[in-house]
């Protein structure tokens, strides 16, 4: 089963200093139809000001995960980390039992775009950690890479869920197939251009996919595209 959402009914919103889009019930967005997709509770698609971001604030027993798409986004916390993250660099959170942190545009003078992840952790109650990896962006071509799994790795971050994030472009013609066990699900998210799903559906530009009961999934491009695909539980 495949179910495409389209960019459009996403939760938009526009702050000035902050603008993007809610793939879930988020802040003032509260749909209870739509909270979650097995343990994955939050994906936002945001764009921060030059200088400006987000104040000190708490979380507790959620593993976050902040993709830069472009810019520089600047993460301080109450364990000691400090940490500049680009295109090429995942951040990882597992706030436990408890993190204080805040985030912002590293530049005066550019955007910073990010995706922001959240899952429930496999228990409650961990200990606060936190994690930069980067990973190489020409290896993204005709792949899809593991830029956060539960192993970890040199160039992947670790999480405490049983899920795998990747990362990858196709370019025009090229097709790639994914393969997974049965009773997991796919979430897919076409960052630019175009991607086919299985010869049958479509993402445009900021589509996304909830997938379930569907172990092979066929990726092709009419055009280039970059896209994220995450294995779930």
């Amino acid at each position: 089963m495949i179910n495409v959402i389209p960019s459009d009914s996403r939760s938009s919103f526009d702050r000035g200093w902050l603008r993007g889009n809610h793939s879930f019930s988020f802040g003032e967005y509260q749909d209870p139809e739509n909270t979650a997709f097995g343990p994955m509770r939050v994906a936002n698609d945001d764009v921060i000001a030059p200088g400006r971001g987000f104040g000190a604030h708490p979380h507790s027993d959620m593993e976050i995960v902040s993709i830069v798409l472009n810019g520089k986004l600047r993460h301080e916390d109450n364990l000691g980390n400090v940490a500049v993250t680009s295109f090429g660099g995942i951040q990882r959170m597992s706030a436990g039992t408890g993190m204080i942190h805040t985030e912002h545009n590293a530049s005066d003078t550019e955007e910073v775009r990010i995706l922001q992840l959240w899952f429930m952790p496999y228990t409650k109650g961990l200990e606060p950690s936190y994690e930069t990896t980067s990973f190489d962006p020409d290896a993204l071509a005709g792949a899809l890479v593991p830029v956060v799994s539960p192993e970890g790795g040199a160039r992947v971050a670790s999480i405490h869920q049983d899920m795998t994030i990747y990362l990858g472009r196709l370019a025009k013609g090229q097709t790639l197939t994914y393969e997974q066990a049965e009773d997991r699900r796919m979430y897919i998210f076409a960052i630019e251009g175009k991607l086919g799903l299985n010869g049958e559906y479509q993402l445009n530009e900021g589509d996304t996919a909830r997938v379930e009961q569907t172990t092979s999934m066929n990726l092709d491009v009419s055009e280039d595209a970059f896209y994220m695909l995450i294995d779930l539980p």
